[in-house]
């Protein structure tokens, strides 16, 4: 079907997705609407670029989860595509962070995404601006994700979801219907895997697309394009009203990221409520990311507060608000270390975490075993899969070195003496659900060398918050 090829190719050209020749992130999950994105990139329908696809195994459906990463391997393998994989526990991370599953996944694929195209970008010796992750988004997908931020009440922005570009993310399908695409890739004879959760009624996504769409469409058999219309519309205006609130944040309100947002009454309440609200949201999430989850009744109040005096009130997140003379403060009340966001470590390589400095991993000689708390060595053969990197969760338990059974890691952290402010901010090197090493404290019995190593990694934690990892003194990471 060239119905399929010719609107992909007209919505990327449309809006300049894919410079000529830029780097290419494919995201695959092994669905047919990723396998018919990859499978268009590689036979070059949208030009000729440099290729890679990153899978993402969220290990939420056992061996189905492995089927599927099987699956895409093969796929590259069969079309020359270099594919990576990672293994990470999406539920784990989802309980954590107190987040959907949906929400979880999309922060943990996006994450490693970026950190997947920063370094491939930096060994093309590319500019990472030019590089581009493509998500097989299709019109489809659009308008649930706004029938579901509709109903939940959602803002402009949220409404205009999925958008066909977003900074380096790309949207090649974004204007092709979902029946298309398998219509294609039938008629092409390929294949594709079908993830039994999207029947699956207890899940709001699958709701809307299986019984509240299906309704809509007999009211409007047209109700894709219509509601994909809609949201360009939103989307333009939402734009213009972003660019304008930001404006107002330079001129009336004092960012301090992670700290404080420091509001000038005087000015802000000038403002019209419609881009006061605005002009808030956009300060308090320039300062605090997870300000984004903050519900409009929150934001409400605040600008309420800018007109009262003596206003003060809790938020979510361990964010405070205050009135004080000419101004509203919004500061962080808890000012431990951020949580360590997920991230991968390659073999060697290294992973940046922030204000939690930066993990690297140095090949060495298996004979190089003496290391310290913030410096260990590893059997790289005992390593099954990619290995991650976050904080820990709620139950984490490892079998530390030179012991015979497990140990919370919360008590580890305490016989450390790390103190509880700074817990957050100790990375934890996983393998899929094993750990290998509690920085900064004791890494895992079964990774360490032993005489028969063939491959040993250093792994080392520099930059993170002072004062960990010192009582814990020198340690033998091999055998004996």
């Amino acid at each position: 079907m060239t119905s399929l090829i010719e609107t992909a190719r007209a919505t990327v050209a449309r809006h300049a997705m894919l410079p000529a020749g830029s780097p290419v992130l494919v995201m695959v999950s092994g669905g047919g609407d990723s396998v018919a994105l990859l499978r268009l990139l590689a036979a070059g329908e949208f030009g000729t670029h440099p290729l890679r696809v990153l899978h993402v195994n969220h290990l939420l459906r056992a061996e189905e989860s492995d089927a599927d990463a099987r699956f895409v391997v093969a796929l590259c393998d069969q079309i020359g595509v270099e594919c990576r994989t990672v293994r990470y526990d999406v539920g784990a991370y989802a309980e954590a962070e107190r987040l959907n599953l949906e929400d979880a996944g999309r922060r943990v694929r996006y994450r490693f995404a970026e950190e997947e195209l920063d370094a491939w970008c930096a060994q093309l010796a590319e500019d990472p601006g030019r590089g581009r992750m493509a998500v097989a988004h299709t019109r489809d997908d659009r308008v649930e994700t706004f029938f579901m931020r509709a109903i939940a009440g959602s803002g402009l922005g949220a409404l205009n979801a999925l958008a066909p570009v977003r900074g380096r993310i790309v949207r090649p399908l974004s204007d092709c219907d979902r029946a298309e695409v398998r219509a294609w890739l039938e008629e092409a004879g390929h294949a594709w895997r079908e993830d039994a959760s999207n029947t699956d009624t207890e899940r709001s996504r699958a709701l809307v697309r299986n019984e509240l769409l299906p309704v809509a469409e007999r009211l409007n058999p047209g109700v894709r394009v219509a509601v994909t219309r809609t949201m360009e519309l939103i989307g333009g205006e939402d734009a213009l009203l972003t660019s304008m609130a930001e404006a107002f944040v330079r001129d009336f309100t004092l960012v301090e990221p992670g700290r404080r947002v420091t509001f000038e009454r005087q000015w802000m309440c000038t403002l019209d409520r419609a881009m006061a609200r605005r002009t808030v949201r956009a300060a308090l999430i320039g300062a605090f990311p997870d300000a984004s989850r903050l519900e409009a009744s929150h934001v409400e109040a605040l600008v309420d507060g800018l007109a009262a005096e003596g206003f003060a009130r809790d938020l979510p997140n361990g964010l405070r608000a205050e009135t004080e003379y000419g101004n509203m403060v919004v500061s962080c009340t808890d000012f431990e270390e951020p949580r360590v966001a997920p991230s991968l470590l390659a073999l060697p390589g290294s992973a940046d975490l922030g204000s939690a400095g930066t993990i690297t991993a140095e090949h060495v000689s298996a004979s190089e075993t003496t290391g310290s708390a913030m410096s260990v060595v590893i059997d790289a053969g005992a390593v099954e899969g990619e290995l991650t990197i976050d904080a820990v969760r709620q139950g984490d338990r490892m079998r530390p070195l030179g012991m015979s059974g497990t140990r919370k890691l919360s008590d580890m952290l305490t016989d450390a003496k790390v103190p509880r402010r700074l817990r957050r901010s100790v990375p934890v090197v996983r393998d899929a659900e094993r750990i290998v090493w509690l920085a900064g404290v004791r890494m895992g019995e079964m990774y360490r060398v032993k005489p028969g190593t063939d491959r040993a990694f250093r792994l080392t934690w520099t930059g993170g918050p002072e004062g960990l990892g010192e009582d814990a003194g020198r340690v033998t990471n091999g055998d004996g």
